[in-house]
């Protein structure tokens, strides 16, 4: 099963409550830890978790980005020295813009944990960051045309080119935050044909109760694929 998270809503929990935007981001964070860990033990295999988009860490305000660049920094610290990531046997990727645009420090941990999973052989966790949906189909079409100019444009060569070319489709994506709306064509190749379930519960209110009821449900679902 290939389960995809759009975790979305920090900002929001944190005006809810009277808090600054840098506290949501933080205990989002935590959240993110429980539901790696959650989704694990509910036998996913292909975990991916949008972490940011292209615009979150482009077109924020500056003291913001740097506290979200502060928190993934150590959020992948954790991670690295996560038995959750050790003892299952966890590879981790990370795709998107970040080696273009995050902090050479920030990058740096990427890249350790990236090096460390990349043999290991148990499930799969994937992170999307200053990701963009439509960015990776233009990137996938440069690749293409780079090629052969008689390359045959199908299924399989357009998979290939994707940033997602080593992951199966998604099965179910699940999003928080109560906006049913898609963002910037997120991985909108690869979802297809996935199901999707829209949750008015912010991100950082994300429990793993909530968790398994959608995963238990879409197990118990027959998926007809248009037949």
């Amino acid at each position: 099963m290939h389960l995809a998270i759009i975790p979305d809503g920090n900002r929001r929990w944190a005006k809810q409550k009277g808090l600054p935007s840098f506290l949501g981001h933080k205990t989002g964070a935590d959240t993110m830890e429980q539901t790696i860990a959650s989704a694990f033990d509910l036998d996913v295999e292909y975990l991916t978790i949008w972490g940011a988009s292209t615009a979150n860490v482009t077109e924020r305000d500056p003291k913001e980005i740097d506290f979200l660049f502060s928190v993934f920094k150590n959020s992948f610290e954790k991670l690295i020295a996560s038995p959750e990531i050790s003892d299952r046997r966890v590879r981790v990727r990370i795709l998107g813009e970040w080696r273009v645009l995050f902090p050479e420090p920030l990058k740096k941990v990427y890249e350790d944990i990236i090096e460390k999973t990349e043999k290991n052989d148990g499930p799969s966790l994937t992170f999307m960051m200053a990701y963009s949906g439509t960015g990776e189909i233009l990137r996938a079409v440069d690749i293409l045309r780079a090629t052969s100019p008689d390359i045959v444009i199908d299924r399989d060569s357009i998979k290939r080119s994707l940033m997602t070319h080593d992951l199966p489709a998604v099965d179910l994506v699940i999003r928080t935050g109560g906006e049913p709306h898609w963002s910037d064509g997120f991985m909108m190749w690869d979802t297809a044909n996935s199901q999707l379930y829209f949750t008015e519960t912010l991100w950082p209110d994300f429990s793993k109760e909530e968790l398994a009821k959608v995963v238990e449900q879409y197990r118990s679902t027959e998926r007809r694929m248009g037949k």
